[in-house]
């Protein structure tokens, strides 16, 4: 048993040029819309992928980013160093060092992965692209270039104003107001002492 197909209607010759002719006219009427690019930046939106940008101080060479990326287009060296124990009694611990980080935009898709996987936020999305180069070579960012761009990673969205404050922020400003605190209080006893002094 066989599917009848339905008949076609016969084409009017000349109908595909009309409709693309249409589509001209149309075009030709509106108002054209330029971009003057180099002189006026254009609103990226806020997520943007541009540039990656290194903290480096967070950064542990847990090698994840480098074992995650398909394009191995990140390059990591470390070496470890013996760090002295705290207390006495206490036992020597190693740690890794980081010699060199670098990224080669030239291979990199700009798919995140190294972003997201990185377990100690050293890595972030920069909105800048204006960074091409007449010379490939030059497309593989050295540490040094990737902290550079840590500077224009633009701010987090505000939190839900009805949100709990962040245990860090709320640790670093106890930590300012014992501060303040403390140096208020020694003010305040060397005025008492040279106020003693006059009398």
């Amino acid at each position: 048993m066989t599917a009848s197909l339905p008949p076609s209607r016969p084409r009017i010759p000349g109908s595909g040029l009309a409709k693309g002719l249409a589509v001209t006219l149309r075009t030709m009427t509106r108002r054209s819309h330029t971009a003057q690019y180099p002189e006026v930046q254009p609103e990226l939106p806020p997520r943007s992928r541009g540039v990656i940008g290194l903290f480096e101080e967070n950064c542990t060479v847990c090698m994840l980013c480098a074992r995650e990326c398909p394009d191995w287009c990140i390059y990591i060296d470390s070496h470890k160093e013996t760090v002295p124990a705290a207390a006495p009694g206490g036992r020597e611990r190693s740690r890794n060092v980081l010699d060199r980080f670098a990224i080669d935009f030239s291979l990199c898709m700009y798919c995140g992965i190294c972003i997201e996987v990185c377990p100690f936020d050293a890595l972030f999305w920069s909105p800048e692209f204006e960074y091409a180069e007449t010379d490939i070579h030059e497309l593989t960012h050295e540490r040094d270039k990737l902290r550079e761009w840590m500077w224009t990673v633009p701010e987090p969205p505000a939190l839900d104003p009805r949100a709990e404050e962040p245990k860090e922020l709320a640790a670093a400003r106890k930590a300012v107001e014992k501060q303040a605190a403390a140096e208020a209080a020694a003010r305040a006893d060397s005025g008492t002492a040279e106020g003693g002094d006059a009398q």
